[in-house]
C-alpha cells in the first residue's frame, strides 16, 4: 500500500488553502479580499504565494474570460489530517487522548461542542 505524499502547508498556505476551499474556483482578487478582512496583506504577496502553491502542485489553475481561477489539487481533509497526525506524533508521543484532554481541557469549549463530542463517542463506541 502506497502512502499519500505528505504537503504540510506554512501559515500563509494555509489561510489561502481555507479560503480557496470555500469558493473554488476562485480568482487571486478574491482570496486577497477575503483575507484582507482579517489583516493587512497586500495583492502581490497573495498572488506570490499562490504561485508558489502552484509551484507545489497543490493548486492548478484554469483561465475563464480571462480570469485566472484556482483549485486545490490538495483536498481539504487530507491536508487537515496530515497536520494532525504531525501534532498528535510530535506534540503528543501518538496519544489522541492526550492531544484531546488537553485541547478540550481549556475551559474554552462551549457545552454544546462537548456534547456533539459526547454523541459522536457513544457512536463510535456501538461501532
Amino acid at each position: 500500500m502506497s502512502q499519500k505524499p505528505v504537503y504540510q502547508p506554512t501559515e500563509a498556505e494555509l489561510e489561502i488553502l481555507k479560503v480557496i476551499w470555500e469558493l473554488e474556483p476562485t480568482s487571486v482578487r478574491a482570496i486577497h479580499e477575503r483575507i484582507a478582512e482579517g489583516k493587512n496583506v497586500g495583492y502581490t504577496t497573495v498572488l506570490k504565494q499562490i504561485q508558489r502553491l502552484m509551484e507545489k502542485g497543490v493548486l492548478e489553475k484554469e483561465v475563464v474570460d480571462g480570469t485566472h481561477l484556482y483549485r486545490a489539487v490538495a483536498r481539504e481533509t487530507d491536508v487537515k489530517q496530515q497536520l494532525v497526525d504531525k501534532v498528535l506524533h510530535n506534540a503528543f508521543g501518538g496519544s489522541a487522548l492526550d492531544m484531546m484532554m488537553h485541547a478540550l481541557g481549556n475551559d474554552k469549549t462551549p457545552p454544546e461542542e462537548l456534547m456533539e463530542l459526547k454523541k459522536w463517542l457513544d457512536a463510535q463506541i456501538k461501532k
